[in-house]
């Protein structure tokens, strides 16, 4: 997974496997929304955590799921934007004893022509070392016959965390560090050529070998939860390139020969940064609120193995989205002194990326896949520049989900039809006049809580279906 904070498609076969892992680093910041708004609820009575022994599933929640609304101490800013997880969710003992409440085993099983059959594991543990869910840890790995490997460690920490003293935790969402370590041996991934005008026809396909190691580091600022939101992080990556693996299709070093030259064997560092103005009452699921953002992807050194000189370059992006909340359609909305009660929205979010300097064609700016142009394959479209906007109604269907076992339950299930369009150019200038691509469709989610959505996909488009599945919103 990148580290950078810039839009994009992630690449990969399993990208979606590493989105999962992100995605639950985000859902460790638990289920509840808290209204400034709405009446202060009764104070609640000091009760330490339970002993493992006497674990209480339902501790601060009711039976059907929903959450009463707990006081957060006077000193916490923002409380709108710190996610309450219940005593309950915070269940103790080892990962196996955690399982699928604070911990996630999943296989990895899948068979593409070009790849072989594959099959690995991911672990995903929301409460690494027992630290009251302030703590993420995840990895993945995933091997195929034809020897396609996937990978990788994530660690993150959040830096604002609260015990309450009723029971459970709260956590500002904004501020948090992560550390990644991945190794992913790609078979499969298709290039196009550049340009809004390519043909589906036009596909070919390369290898990739790559290491990434990287920090990131987000913090609101001055304070918690406040508006003001910072992004810095560096990280150093090495990729070889080879002959793609897609049968009935040229390989990309046939037809772009020049470009793949450029992008093999290349070791390069980047810097990130961005500032973000965020009125969010969440990152990762709002329901009300906006957000505009500019970053940088700077690389200030990259060397190719074997030539002289090092080269340099950019990407940068602007980007920004609104989170309107609606009346419920299929429900009524929860009430005044629940946490995260179902909220149907309507979300509207774009962004506009460009590259400047000497950057491999791998690194350019795409669209297509799980987050833009979701009617398309990912990377299908990729130049310089690029522009993309999307709006969703999203919309829950079952507002109370279902209980699976004493501990583990699914929160609620819902629909979020879209529609897309965007383009790509070779610089911002030629934006306005290249070519635009159009897609629909419907989204069908599953929140296990307020920030830890599974979705599938359905998108069309002029080519065709594509279908995605993911984790997290796609903006």
């Amino acid at each position: 997974m990148p580290m950078s904070t810039r839009p994009g498609c992630q690449r990969g076969i399993l990208a979606g496997v590493c989105g999962l892992a992100i995605g639950l680093v985000r859902s460790s910041a638990g289920a509840a929304e808290f209204s400034a708004d709405l009446p202060d609820p009764p104070a609640l009575p000091d009760m330490p955590p339970v002993p493992a022994a006497d674990f209480d599933p339902l501790q601060g929640m009711d039976v059907n799921g929903r959450i009463p609304r707990v006081p957060l101490p006077d000193d916490i800013p923002h409380p709108e934007r710190w996610r309450y997880v219940p005593e309950g969710r915070i269940k103790p003992g080892n990962v196996l004893d955690r399982f699928m409440v604070s911990s996630f085993i999943a296989p990895i099983v899948y068979y593409e022509e070009a790849v072989g059959a594959g099959g690995g594991i991911s672990l995903t543990d929301i409460d690494f070392r027992e630290q009251r869910r302030q703590e993420f840890a995840g990895i993945y790995a995933a091997r195929t016959t034809l020897g396609q490997e996937d990978y990788g460690v994530i660690w993150q920490r959040w830096l604002d965390h609260r015990d309450l003293p009723g029971g459970g935790v709260a956590t500002e969402e904004r501020s948090w560090v992560r550390v990644q370590l991945s190794y992913d041996n790609t078979l499969t991934d298709r290039f196009y050529g550049l340009g809004a005008e390519t043909r589906s026809g036009d596909e070919t396909s390369y290898s990739d070998r790559s290491e990434v190691l990287g920090v990131l580091l987000q913090s609101s600022v001055p304070h918690a939860g406040d508006d003001w939101v910072v992004v810095a992080g560096t990280h150093a990556e090495h990729h070889r390139l080879g002959s793609g693996h897609v049968s009935g299709w040229p390989s990309t070093e046939q037809i772009y020969p020049a470009l793949v030259a450029d992008g093999d064997d290349r070791q390069s560092v980047w810097l990130t940064a961005a500032v973000r103005y965020d009125t969010r009452d969440s990152q990762t699921n709002p329901y009300r609120g906006g957000l505009i953002e500019a970053g940088i992807d700077a690389q200030p050194w990259s060397r190719e193995e074997g030539q002289p000189g090092v080269d340099s370059g950019e990407i940068w992006h602007v980007n920004g989205s609104y989170a309107l909340p609606l009346p419920g359609l299929l429900h009524s909305g929860g009430d005044a002194n629940e946490e995260n009660p179902p909220t149907d929205v309507l979300a509207i979010g774009g962004f506009i990326t460009w590259a400047d300097g000497d950057l491999p064609f791998w690194e350019l700016p795409s669209l297509g896949g799980a987050n833009t142009l979701r009617g398309y394959i990912g990377g299908r479209w990729t130049d310089r520049a690029a522009w993309h906007l999307a709006l969703e109604y999203r919309l829950w269907v079952i507002p109370r989900g279902m209980r699976l076992t004493d501990s583990i339950r699914i929160e609620r299930f819902g629909v979020a039809p879209f529609v897309e369009v965007g383009s790509v150019a070779d610089n911002l200038t030629q934006l306005e006049t290249s070519a635009k691509h159009e897609s629909y469709g419907l989204s069908f989610r599953a929140e296990l809580e307020r920030t830890a959505i599974f979705r599938f996909d359905v998108g069309w488009s002029a080519e065709g279906v594509a279908f995605n599945l993911a984790y997290g919103l796609s903006f």
